[in-house]
């Protein structure tokens, strides 16, 4: 038995969640897998896994060996790196899940930039708002709006999502231009509803100025569960938008949205990168972390990231 197969393979079962997704994603057949597994226990003379016909489950030695083989493993990528020029040029597959209107205006036009630095790396890129189990997934990292509480996960901001309240002028026209965010509670007027993938309900924002805070109403004709949606009906004159700034400009610059409520502030949403604790940070993970790092610093950067002003 190869050790370090085993290993490996005893690893992807626990991270997949199957034998059989373990197998396709090692190119392995299921039955080579289930037995390498089998020698790994033979040998340690422990059970490492529950298994039932709905699913696996770690035994308690199976946990903490799980844990000395990913520390393993990370350290035998890191010493292969360390001695071949991928220590220099990072290399390997990616999978990581972005929101949908963060790929569309800012990741995927800056990938070219990406690529040039490191052609060795592959990147799969999934585009959802979705939870995302990233071990059963075998997901890299994401990148999500607000907070990451989860404590099966490392967390990174890496930049602010400043939020606008915004209607289109075909809104406007049939139903008037507010003046203050209390009209929004009224008869005349709804909001487009963002639901939120953990809980299915409508996203509240709350808007304030000095001392005084309005909650936008929950309201809506028309609700989606997608940012580019959301965006799309705002557009389509479904309803008031609370939106990032970096999604609304370019439609208020051609007059497609309108601001409102200039002189009332949302709070800022976080942006993070998020990895599983467990998980090695590769050469290519640590490479692809630093450079959202920079370029979220360029389109959406944090406030201790943005320049002081100039004085004349």
């Amino acid at each position: 038995m190869d050790r370090f197969d085993a290993m490996q393979a005893f690893a992807r079962v626990v991270e997949a969640g199957s034998f059989t997704q373990a197998a396709q994603t090692l190119h392995m057949g299921r039955a080579t897998v289930t037995q390498l597994v089998q020698q790994l226990e033979a040998r340690l003379r422990v059970k490492l896994l529950h298994r039932t016909t709905r699913r696996l489950r770690l035994t308690e030695q199976g946990a903490l060996y799980y844990d000395r083989v990913c520390r393993v493993l990370a350290e035998l990528e890191e010493a292969e790196s360390q001695l071949s020029s991928a220590a220099h040029q990072p290399r390997g597959r990616l999978r990581v899940d972005v929101p949908s209107p963060l790929a569309q205006r800012v990741l995927i036009p800056a990938l070219p930039d990406f690529f040039a630095r490191y052609p060795e790396i592959q990147l799969e890129l999934g585009v959802s708002d979705r939870n995302v189990d990233l071990l059963r997934e075998r997901v890299d990292c994401v990148l999500r709006g607000g907070s990451i509480d989860s404590p099966g996960l490392v967390a990174r901001q890496v930049g602010s999502l400043r939020l606008g309240v915004y209607a289109a002028p075909a809104y406007l026209q049939r139903h008037g231009t507010p003046a203050h965010p209390q009209q929004l509670a009224g008869d005349g007027h709804h909001m487009v509803g963002l639901l939120q993938s953990r809980t299915g309900k409508p996203r509240v924002a709350t808007l304030r100025r000095g001392a005084e805070s309005v909650a936008l109403p929950a309201r809506y004709v028309c609700a989606v569960d997608d940012g580019n949606a959301y965006l799309a009906a705002g557009l389509a004159g479904l309803g008031v938008v609370c939106v990032p700034d970096y999604m609304a400009q370019p439609h208020v610059a051609c007059g497609a949205l309108q601001p409102l409520f200039a002189d009332w502030q949302l709070p800022a949403m976080p942006l993070s990168i998020a990895y599983p604790p467990q998980r090695h940070v590769s050469a290519a993970l640590r490479a692809f972390i630093d450079w959202v790092v920079a370029l979220m610093a360029v389109h959406v950067p944090r406030p201790e990231d943005t320049p002081p002003a100039a004085l004349d």
